[in-house]
């Protein structure tokens, strides 16, 4: 199994999960109010989920780009700078997730 599939299968049950948890914590809470704002486990666990992916991901884009990144340079020092801006855009995905995580929280 290649790492791309993998990438695809793992996404996927996160996905679901994260899903199902969703619609489950949103019947169950519907009816109840709550006076002071608690983190539960749910959102613990999304938040965990979200970052933990998000991670993942950034991890796996980065070791792809870099290595592409290395073989461009040494072909062609000058292509430097616009190197470092598309290994700039896969870190992003990691502060995305940590941005999702914020606003799991947060709600």
């Amino acid at each position: 199994m290649s790492y791309r599939s993998l990438a695809l299968v793992i996404g996927a049950v996160a996905m679901a999960i994260t899903m199902m948890l969703t619609v489950a914590a949103g019947s169950a809470f519907a009816q109840e109010e709550q006076v002071a704002k608690t983190v539960v486990g749910e959102q613990m666990l999304g938040a965990a989920i979200a970052f933990g992916l998000a991670a993942l991901g950034a991890g796996l884009g980065l070791g792809y780009v870099g290595a592409a990144a290395l073989a461009a340079i040494s072909e062609n020092p000058k292509i430097q700078s616009r190197v470092f801006i598309f290994i700039g855009m896969v870190e992003s995905i990691a502060i995305y997730g940590l941005v999702v995580v914020f606003i799991i929280l947060g709600q």
